[in-house]
């Protein structure tokens, strides 16, 4: 789905990323890698192939659309240094783009290592006329994009019957990036009134009426 903000393009992917075609800029938030492998330390039985999927789910996403840049909106990891951290400095060594972290609440890795690894790390960032942050921000003047939510909408069918969707969720000034890391789950919000939704099924981004 393309939709435009600021006479700006911005095509919205099922893989819960946003391509910025001007700028040749793909923006992620949320991806928590090593998240699985705490919840595997800690004795959970989740697959450590689930480990690779998030890679293979950012390779895919990164050369359908040719990106230059990669800016993950925070949360990039989920806690402090484990095995994961290797797949993600391997992974930087095989990409061409430029890679720039928001820092995210969770994101408490020391700089010096993405430093090694020539990733840059910013508070927020502005361009144009377009503001770049973690949590959700206002300021006068500029379109926030941003993660942290982890939105989620519920669709309501005939009877009891629900389906939950993630979903970029975009306000007056603001579009909420959901989270594009495996087994991070989803805060369902409510629209409110110029509030407007788009969900992500397995094949595409549409967009729901509110």
């Amino acid at each position: 789905m393309k939709i435009n903000i600021k006479n700006q393009n911005f095509i919205l992917h099922q893989s819960g990323s946003a391509f910025w075609e001007e700028k040749k800029m793909l923006l992620i938030s949320d991806l928590h890698l090593g998240k699985i492998a705490h919840f595997r330390k800690h004795g959970m039985a989740i697959p450590e192939r689930a480990v690779l999927e998030n890679f293979t789910r950012l390779n895919e996403v990164l050369d359908l659309f040719d990106s230059e840049i990669i800016v993950f909106l925070g949360d990039l990891f989920h806690s402090s240094i484990n095995n994961e951290w290797l797949y993600f400095a391997e992974w930087t060594k095989e990409r061409s783009q430029q890679i720039i972290l928001i820092e995210g609440n969770h994101d408490i890795i020391a700089k010096k290592y993405y430093a090694d690894l020539n990733v840059q790390i910013y508070e927020e960032l502005i361009i144009d006329d377009f503001l770049l942050t973690h949590h959700p921000s206002t300021r006068e003047n500029f379109f926030n994009f941003c993660g942290h939510i982890h939105p989620g909408i519920k669709l309501k069918g005939l009877g009891r019957q629900f389906l939950s969707l993630s979903c970029f969720f975009r306000k007056p000034h603001q579009l909420i990036f959901p989270s594009f890391g495996e087994f991070t789950g989803n805060f369902y919000l409510i629209p409110e009134e110029n509030d407007q939704v788009y969900a992500i099924t397995k094949e595409e981004v549409i967009e729901i009426k509110c």
